[in-house]
């Protein structure tokens, strides 16, 4: 049987078998509780100074730029009510331009780029805000099937006051051809598949610099987004 997180109206199950992986993956046994140690509870140490503005901006490397269309990519981090979250750490990976992560088990033939690592991160303001700057990721081959490629996207994780706190989502871009043919994405209710869609921002955009996309996530209740690690 495929275990679900919650009512089966926002998050995916965990074994959904036209994404493969989760046949290997998902648990054939009722999930045992295992109790938090004082690590589990007190980390992660956040606070000032520890996480940088440059820590936000994907696309500059000591040794130069990274290559692709630069895109602004904010939002706000809400809880069941609407209210704004603070002090949440946000962080991001993703694949380069032309859709290759540097991870060794990637083995994508296009390049990699030697200024772009795909990782970012960035605390939420007292306005439960975030903003990152980074490159426009490419779609990319990834072999679940015959002709199998995955939408472009962002993954997104996001840290409450301790390391158990932690969610896990993935950003899609508007209007993408893909998405019929992606097992991940259609592995969410379709009612809940939009809160996975980022908007296209011109308010936002900067002119002759990046265009803007804006996603926000909200962490309990109704609209909750769709999360891959649901457990908060």
């Amino acid at each position: 049987m495929g275990y679900r997180r919650d009512d089966g109206a926002t998050h995916p199950p965990l074994l959904s078998p036209g994404y493969k992986s989760t046949v290997l993956r998902a648990p054939s046994q009722a999930p045992i509780l295992l109790p938090h140690t004082l690590t589990e509870i007190t980390g992660p140490l956040l606070g000032e100074g520890r996480v940088s503005a440059a820590d936000a901006d994907l696309t500059k490397h000591p040794d130069g730029e990274a290559t692709g269309q630069r895109i602004i990519v904010h939002g706000q981090v809400r809880d069941s009510d609407g209210r704004p979250v603070p002090d949440t750490l946000v962080e991001l990976w993703q694949a380069n331009a032309g859709g290759r992560y540097l991870h060794k088990w990637d083995q994508h033939d296009t390049p990699l780029d030697p200024y772009f690592t795909g990782v970012g991160r960035a605390l939420t303001d007292s306005t439960g805000r975030y903003r990152f700057v980074t490159i426009k990721p490419g779609a990319y081959p990834w072999g679940n099937h015959y002709n199998a490629w995955r939408p472009a996207h962002i993954h997104f994780s996001l840290f409450g006051r301790a390391f158990t706190q932690r969610l896990v989502t993935q950003m899609y871009f508007p209007d993408d051809p893909l998405f019929p043919h992606d097992p991940v994405f259609n592995s969410v209710p379709e009612a809940a598949r939009s809160r996975l869609v980022s908007r296209f921002d011109l308010t936002n955009s900067v002119e002759a610099w990046a265009l803007a996309f804006e996603f926000d996530i909200v962490l309990r209740g109704r609209e909750q987004t769709p999360m891959e690690d649901a457990h908060a």
